[in-house]
């Protein structure tokens, strides 16, 4: 063994089972800084140092990471979920996870839009109180369903900016219109006109993915959308919407009669926003996911294990 392994081995035993910092061992050994750097990055070139990670029970860092270099995505977070294994278990458990990702993404000056749905709706009453008083909570998307709904998106809005204690901007407007008509001629209104443009403005997004389903929660609403249009967005290709907005496979936008009666962020401005957190589970809502990966919808996935699973085969 000649001397550069010899103080090799010194420098990493020093370091890593005595604790020293970089400093410390230049000072003591009379080396350089850098070469100390060098040494130590050398030692684990070389396998000398073999460094390893433990991964706890409940954490999915290898999925996660599997799926972002997949996808190319910026983050994946998975959760497993509590038995019995139901949609309503589902959008709890996705939605606590995501609360805690909310907390840790979101800072102060942050312009954050929100669109609607149950796992939403999870999030939103799972986030801490912590004041981000700068923040700004944006709604993309008119209200759906019955005002007191726990997943109406205004009521989303107002929660998340009292959680934070920030501002809100709310969109006046439900958000799928009787007629193509009456839709223009909301949105030609200023305040609706200026909300549907700041909704673009956001630094973060998170938004609920649905899937066109019998029982999907706009289904369950009765009076949101009728079977017979669901059909017919199926027939077109459609599996998933974010916001309302259906779009295919490949997450291109699905052209019908429905889409120009909605108020809310077209897919155009969405894939505008820097981040935008896809916070969706349920092996059910697999295309969905995929096709909002695929146009570029999403850049981030909260999900849950099975869906993450799926999503890697």
């Amino acid at each position: 063994m000649d001397e550069k392994q010899r103080l090799m081995i010194k420098i990493a035993k020093l370091h890593y089972e005595g604790g020293q910092t970089q400093d410390e061992i230049s000072r003591n050994l009379r080396l350089s800084r850098p070469r100390v750097s060098r040494l130590m990055q050398e030692a684990v070139k070389l396998g000398v140092v073999k460094i390893s990670v433990l991964q706890e029970p409940g954490s999915y860092a290898d999925i996660e990471r599997q799926l972002e270099q997949k996808y190319h995505l910026l983050e994946v977070v998975v959760t497993d979920v509590s038995q019995p294994v139901t949609t309503q278990s589902i959008a709890h458990d996705v939605g606590v996870i995501a609360a805690d990702y909310f907390n840790r993404i979101v800072i102060d000056g942050d312009i954050i839009g929100l669109t609607w749905g149950a796992t939403l709706a999870s999030m939103v009453d799972n986030l801490p109180t912590e004041r981000k008083s700068n923040c700004v909570v944006l709604q993309m998307v008119g209200g759906l369903g019955e005002p007191k709904s726990e997943t109406h998106a205004t009521g989303l809005v107002s929660r998340t900016a009292m959680a934070l204690g920030a501002g809100m901007w709310l969109m006046p407007a439900p958000g799928v219109m009787d007629s193509v008509d009456s839709a223009k001629l909301l949105v030609s209104d200023r305040a609706i006109s200026q909300s549907l443009e700041r909704a673009g403005s956001a630094d973060i997004a998170f938004v609920g993915i649905g899937n066109p389903t019998r029982d999907s929660l706009l289904m369950r609403d009765g009076y949101i959308i009728s079977w017979p249009e669901m059909e017919s967005l199926i027939d077109q290709g459609a599996v998933g919407d974010i916001g309302l907005r259906y779009y295919d496979i490949h997450g291109s936008l699905v052209h019908s009669p429905m889409n120009e009666r909605v108020i809310g962020i077209t897919l155009d401005k969405l894939r505008e926003i820097k981040r935008v957190v896809g916070v969706a589970g349920g092996i059910e809502k697999t295309k969905a996911i995929i096709g909002a990966i695929h146009g570029k919808l999403i850049n981030t996935l909260i999900t849950d294990l099975h869906t993450a699973q799926l999503l890697l085969q």
